[in-house]
């Protein structure tokens, strides 16, 4: 099952559990307005190359729209609709005053040069420049783009609207991104397994992980978790994986990782097939890589205890019915992996306030967030009486469609 049918049916779920009015859920589900736009662009080697650009914006009664810009060559128009949708379910879980959006162009980033990647960015926010704003919308990276990305934005749109640092967030930090960010995903799973754990008597300290993926996110959440005591047991990238029953040394093989692009060959433990990853016997499997990841196929067979989503959408619906059965407590995304846009959050704060934080506020600020988002995740699943992501659902649900009766929508 794609994004856009599970997040739709997660969303159908929660309206029912809620009672909505029918008028309201189809209202909640349509988009406020989607953004098409072409860009074209002189090559290096002076031929003209044409690209689409999208940007969808789900929703804004809670706040600003918010969400990443990805480049890659599939930038299909349902993802990116169904990834927009999911940030306003995100956002109203962490309880940040964003709706949802997400955009992207479709282009192979890796067959670009850098000076076109710049004059490709710089057209497509001339294309956008008055349907984004710091009161309006606040893009983000995502995949195939990066903080230099966002530098390029903030400055052809303030070469429309004079400096505005709070337009974008995930920039440089010597253009006003927030100390924090780089790791901030990472350490939102560290925090939301915390919170987790904590519930059932336990803590990291003595747990065994599993983690697929180990890129920004998953690289971060195996460092930090290593430092709060787990054993990290196995790690996975597109390289390939690598196991130690007594805990890898993760700061050695992050640097390995560094140096050979990937965990593949890391001397400190032994080779294993990526696709047993998932199914290696732990407490705690963090899929941090791809979507559809958990499926019907290989749910049997998982034997970890807890599932931290830190990916979007790693379970296919059909693995989250079997995992129930088994009693795997599975934490859903739009909490496990909210760290990032709430210091994002952060970032823009700052930004219209003009005044930076230090790091230790931003991580401090940031675990009261995401402790409080799993109590108030908690909350929702006692009064429903359902799991842990019907629960997430049915909190962002409840106050995005709140927001909108209280803003007069029928008016």
């Amino acid at each position: 099952m794609n994004a856009l049918a599970a997040t739709s049916r997660n969303f159908k779920q929660a309206a029912k559990l809620l009672g909505l009015d029918s008028k309201l859920e189809k209202s909640l589900l349509i988009p406020f307005r989607e953004i098409k736009v072409e860009c074209t662009i002189p090559k290096d080697d002076g031929t003209l190359a044409s690209y689409v650009g999208f940007r969808v914006q789900h929703d804004n009664a809670r706040g600003p729209m918010k969400g990443g810009i990805r480049y890659h060559q599939e930038v299909d128009p349902d993802e990116v609709n169904a990834l927009a949708q999911l940030m306003t379910w995100k956002t109203a879980v962490a309880n940040i005053p964003y709706g949802g959006a997400k955009g992207g162009i479709g282009c192979s980033p890796g067959d670009l040069s850098i000076s076109e990647l710049e004059r490709l960015t710089r057209v497509f926010t001339q294309k956008i420049h008055d349907l984004i704003g710091i009161h309006t919308d606040v893009p983000a990276p995502d995949m195939g783009t990066n903080s230099q990305t966002m530098a390029w934005i903030l400055d052809e749109y303030s070469k429309f609207h004079g400096y505005s640092p709070a337009v974008v967030t995930g920039k440089p930090v010597d253009l006003g991104g927030s100390l924090g960010r780089e790791a901030a995903t990472g350490r939102g799973v560290l925090f939301a397994t915390e919170a987790l754990l904590a519930e059932y008597g336990k803590s990291i300290a003595g747990q065994r992980f599993v983690i697929q993926g180990f890129g920004n996110v998953g690289s971060w959440a195996a460092y930090l978790i290593t430092e709060a005591g787990g054993k990290v047991i196995a790690v996975s990238d597109v390289t390939g994986a690598v196991k130690n029953s007594n805990g890898l040394d993760i700061p050695k093989l992050l640097k390995h990782a560094r140096e050979n692009r990937g965990v593949k060959g890391f001397s400190g433990g032994d080779a294993l097939d990526s696709n047993l990853l998932l199914t290696e016997d732990c407490d705690v499997l963090i899929p941090a890589a791809l979507g559809g990841v958990i499926n019907r196929e290989n749910a049997n067979d998982i034997r970890a205890k807890f599932i931290i989503e830190a990916a979007n959408h790693p379970t296919d619906p059909e693995a989250d019915e079997i995992l129930s059965k088994k009693g795997v407590l599975i934490l859903p995304d739009i909490l496990a992996n909210s760290g990032g846009v709430t210091v994002s959050y952060f970032e823009w704060v700052q930004n219209i306030q003009g005044f930076m934080w230090d790091e230790e506020k931003v991580n401090c600020e940031l675990k009261t967030y995401m402790t409080r988002g799993f109590k108030d995740v908690k909350g929702m699943c006692k009064t429903h009486n359902c799991d842990l992501r019907m629960g997430a659902f049915t909190l962002a649900v409840n106050r995005v469609a709140r927001a909108t009766v209280l803003r007069g929508w029928e008016a």
